[in-house]
């Protein structure tokens, strides 16, 4: 008897946590998987990472542009000169200390470069519409990332309720022979068949509890929410999945995905960059003809000035000496160590590379599509399967149960039976969640917004 309320104790503590952990959850943020998606795109550093490199792109578009336009410089280059020096107003050579300073303003424009800079501009162009689609490839990354993620939360939820379900029955068990033990109408051995059961149980719960702690870790990362704070997912209504075969046929999903995938259009406009920066690479073998002007002057000083003549004002040496100037300068590239040829090659290696990696795009797009048909299928049918399995063994524990009750089983029949039920429901939420997953990536696909 002293078993049997030991035992009777242990159930009222667990309800007694069961109830306090029921409320703190009740006290925590509900999270729906649209609220998942939003927290991460909203947060997730990748997304800003992604961001940053398309504003990099941006301004070196807007530079490109700039770099159409005249140069405009000036400088001021002062000197002190001690002893001998020419007298730069009677261009003499004599011994004093003088300060000379001289100005000067320049300006200077680029009319032909073999369109470099033309094509320089269409290349970053280019580049940022990449990195911006770029960014599109990392959001429905991480969107494909948080559906798996609650997804598994989901399903360690359901395992970690099923796991408390039959700790609960294994108890009640356990209690019942205590009971027929204190009665004589059981063994030890029947008891310690019993708290065996219980104690697989129990660390079948501890398993499920982990699992579940970081499933909720891993989307909790992903949102980049801090540890410290606890939220719960909203579970859908999912109990009654209508299993339908699939009519959505792999190469109408791929032709669509082609159409709409952000993987596809940024190996595309790589692609693109890296035919453009041919053009610029070949800008090198033209000649390059440019115009200039300036304006200068300049002012001296000599301060131990013995001179016949009174030194200028500075007005007037800034007058005197003020001059102008224009001209034209044309650059032809005759040899340079086949520079340009070389970087010529290059970008036509680079060009073939992203080719390469494009069409690895597709196929790999091509084959991972097919895959999740495939596997849609076999989800379907595995959920139909387990569906009936654990049907079945539900009922064929429940007339063990009864007939274990009234003394007609012994208890490593009953305990067999309770096995083959937990395994078989087991398989069953596995096998709902995976066809749930499966559906969802077909979906994902076809660009349909991700909801339950």
């Amino acid at each position: 008897m002293k078993m049997f309320t030991k035992n009777k104790f242990l159930t009222g503590f667990a309800l007694i946590v069961s109830f306090c952990v029921s409320q703190n959850v009740q006290a925590q943020e509900v999270i729906t998987i649209q609220q998942a998606v939003d927290n991460t795109l909203k947060n997730n550093l990748q997304i800003k990472q992604a961001q940053f490199s398309a504003a990099l792109s941006e301004e070196n578009l807007s530079q490109s542009k700039y770099a159409l336009y005249p140069t405009l410089n000036g400088s001021i280059n002062p000197n002190l000169t001690f002893g001998r020096g020419l007298d730069q107003t009677t261009f003499q050579v004599t011994n004093q200390t003088s300060l000379y300073t001289s100005g000067n303003l320049s300006t200077n424009v680029d009319v032909f470069q073999g369109f470099a800079k033309i094509n320089q501009i269409r290349q970053n162009k280019t580049l940022l519409e990449a990195d911006k689609s770029n960014i599109e490839k990392v959001k429905n990354d991480l969107i494909l990332q948080v559906v798996t993620a609650y997804l598994q939360v989901l399903y360690n939820t359901d395992l970690a309720r099923a796991s408390q379900e039959q700790l609960d029955i294994s108890n009640k068990t356990l209690i019942r022979e205590n009971a027929l033990l204190d009665a004589g109408n059981k063994t030890l051995a029947d008891i310690s068949q019993a708290k065996s059961q219980v104690a697989t149980a129990e660390l079948n719960l501890t398993n499920a509890q982990n699992q579940l702690s970081v499933s909720y870790l891993t989307l909790g990362q992903l949102m980049e929410l801090p540890p410290s704070q606890k939220f719960v997912v909203q579970a859908p209504i999912i109990d009654n999945i209508q299993v339908t075969p699939t009519t959505n046929n792999p190469d109408e999903i791929f032709d669509n995905a082609m159409k709409i995938f952000p993987d596809i259009k940024l190996a595309n406009l790589r692609s693109l960059a890296a035919k453009q920066a041919i053009d610029v690479a070949k800008g090198a073998y033209s000649p390059r003809l440019s115009l200039g002007a300036g304006l200068s002057s300049s002012y001296s000083y000599q301060f131990n000035y013995a001179g016949q003549f009174a030194q200028q004002s500075f007005a007037d040496q800034i007058n005197q000496r003020f001059g102008q100037s224009i001209g034209m300068s044309l650059q032809i590239p005759i040899f340079n160590g086949f520079a340009a040829r070389s970087g010529v090659r290059r970008a036509k290696i680079t060009y073939n590379n992203t080719l390469t990696q494009e069409q690895l795009a597709k196929n790999n797009l091509n084959k991972v599509i097919f895959q999740a048909t495939t596997d849609l299928k076999a989800a379907q049918s595995r959920f139909v399967s387990t569906q009936n399995a654990f049907n079945a063994q539900k009922d064929a524990f429940y007339v063990v149960e009864q007939r274990y009750n009234v003394g007609l089983v012994n208890s490593l029949d009953y305990s067999t039976a309770q096995t083959n039920r937990n395994k078989a429901e087991i398989d069953f939420i596995q096998a709902k969640y995976d066809l749930l997953f499966r559906a969802k990536v077909i979906d994902y696909y076809l660009g349909k917004q991700i909801n339950f």
